[in-house]
């Protein structure tokens, strides 16, 4: 993909703004520069081949981020598979679409042979959503590593997840919780400008009592929805490219999930989505702030985590 210049200028700007935070929870830059020296282009240039392979993974990636952070933290829990003593994250409703597992396999399996027992899941994860976020035409950011991988994943642990069927005051909340103000919760939401839902997370906006779902688009919904429940329908029109297209969609009454139209519908949030309709490089900007706040999430260290050799399972 091509560098923009815009994403290039945001990259320098906040990497310098980090570079003079020293370590963060622990966490550094540099972390693994005599330890692990090839970790990032290993991980970058496995992620860009599997996206050439498939573009659509890189929502995946970012959306594995997204839930591996809001629950327990980011170290990597949603990587771990059940027990029969057991039900994991991953098993939980609404991590069952997650994809992408083979690939974070993929790349551990090649850390484990250049330097094992180094780099931890989490971290892995965390530089997937990164190289996928840039690999789609998004902002150019780096991370601040050494995360260790949690112990802990239950089922029950995702009930903090924010639903598709959350109005504004609710989202507002939830990210609340997590440290995060009005405007870092809408810009992360526009991480819907990549991927695609599936009509079981949309499909009660079709019972004509969502005051939010315009008649025409409703007609593009039912269309997908007749399909099945697993039929899918793009967040927006270029759904492969990280944009701010998103946004627009909203603007025009055509967010796909409750939770995406209700940011346009709600005072409290709709100046911020007209904000990013108007300005792509302030939506950049604010998105690469925000991912990052997010990476910082409840980071295990020490005797609280461990480097796993598998990254679906305890050592």
């Amino acid at each position: 993909m091509a560098i923009s210049l815009v994403s290039v200028i945001l990259f320098v700007g906040f990497s310098l703004r980090l570079s003079n935070l020293g370590g963060v929870n622990g966490l550094s830059m540099g972390y693994y520069l005599m330890s692990c020296p090839f970790v990032d282009p290993i991980v970058k240039n496995t992620v860009n081949r599997a996206l050439q392979n498939d573009p659509t993974l890189a929502a995946a990636l970012i959306r594995m981020h997204f839930h591996d952070c809001f629950v327990e933290g980011c170290d990597g829990s949603v990587l771990i598979d059940s027990t029969r003593d057991n039900m994991a994250e991953k098993d939980s409703p609404a991590n069952l679409s997650l994809r992408g597992y083979e690939l974070i396999d993929g790349i551990k399996e090649q850390l484990e042979s250049q330097c094992p027992g180094v780099v931890s899941c989490a971290d892995i994860v965390a530089m997937a959503a990164r190289d996928a976020v840039f690999w789609a035409g998004g902002p150019f950011y780096d991370i601040p590593k050494g995360r260790k991988d949690g112990s802990r994943s239950r089922i029950e642990d995702t009930a903090n997840l924010p639903s598709p069927f959350f109005n504004a005051s609710q989202l507002i909340n939830t990210f609340a919780q997590r440290g995060f103000t009005v405007q870092q919760m809408v810009a992360l939401s526009g991480a819907h400008t990549l991927g695609v839902a599936r009509c079981v997370s949309f499909k009660d906006r079709l019972d004509g009592e969502d005051p939010l779902l315009s008649p025409n688009f409703g007609r593009t919904l039912a269309r997908t929805c007749s399909n099945g429940d697993n039929a899918v329908q793009p967040f927006d029109t270029t759904a492969a490219s990280f944009d701010n297209v998103y946004y627009n969609a909203l603007s025009r009454g055509a967010g796909v999930l409750f939770s995406d139209q209700a940011l346009f519908a709600s005072p409290r949030t709709r100046g911020i989505v007209g904000a990013y309709v108007m300005n792509q490089a302030l939506f950049f900007l604010d998105f690469q702030q925000a991912i990052i706040k997010m990476g910082l999430l409840d980071v295990k260290e020490g005797y609280r985590g461990q480097v796993r050799r598998n990254c679906r399972r305890v050592n």
